[in-house]
């Protein structure tokens, strides 16, 4: 079963349409919008400061949410997709946004909207993500644009997916 833990009495809230992976884990002040999944080893620690999470969005296997203490809380908006063993630390993820697996994206950052970050890449503390490209690398560098069109099919295809992907799911554990 799905770890959820209240902390300072903060309990985690969900949408419609959540999945938590039996060994998935959300703690504290985390407040999930519709359609979302924690997938299996996934992190959702809200304990330091608060997380909040917008509808569509797909934490994928290992990856890790967190926060700073008293300084930077997570934001992350609608339609992204969080690669497997990702980490999202204190920062801020607008809409349309896919980062890629095995990831880091420090405190402080800002990932516009319709935005790709490579597999692999690390985001310095304070980097900001131009809108409609793609950042890879370690330290992550603007490598190109992309078409709108291509954004978005692409993001849009990922976070439907997990949708579908969570539906096989819906006996096993749906998040209240």
């Amino acid at each position: 079963m799905a770890v959820i833990i209240p902390c300072l009495d903060k309990r985690p809230q969900f949408g419609k349409n959540c999945f938590v992976a039996p060994n998935g884990t959300v703690i504290g002040d985390v407040i999930m919008g519709d359609d979302c999944s924690v997938w299996f080893n996934a992190v959702v620690r809200g304990d330091v400061n608060y997380i909040r999470i917008g509808n569509k969005v797909n934490i994928q296997d290992g990856a890790i949410i967190h926060c700073t203490y008293q300084r930077n809380a997570t934001i992350i908006g609608n339609n992204v997709s969080i690669g497997h063993n990702a980490i999202v630390h204190g920062c801020t993820v607008q809409d349309n946004v896919l980062i890629g697996m095995g990831s880091i994206i420090m405190d402080k950052c800002e990932i516009k909207s319709n935005a790709i970050i490579a597999a692999g890449a690390v985001v310095l503390e304070g980097t900001v993500v131009e809108s409609g490209s793609i950042y890879a690398g370690i330290p992550a560098k603007k490598v190109k644009d992309i078409s709108k069109d291509n954004l978005h099919s692409e993001i849009e295809r990922i976070a439907n997916n997990y949708i579908k992907y969570s539906s096989w799911f819906s006996d096993v554990n749906a998040a209240k």
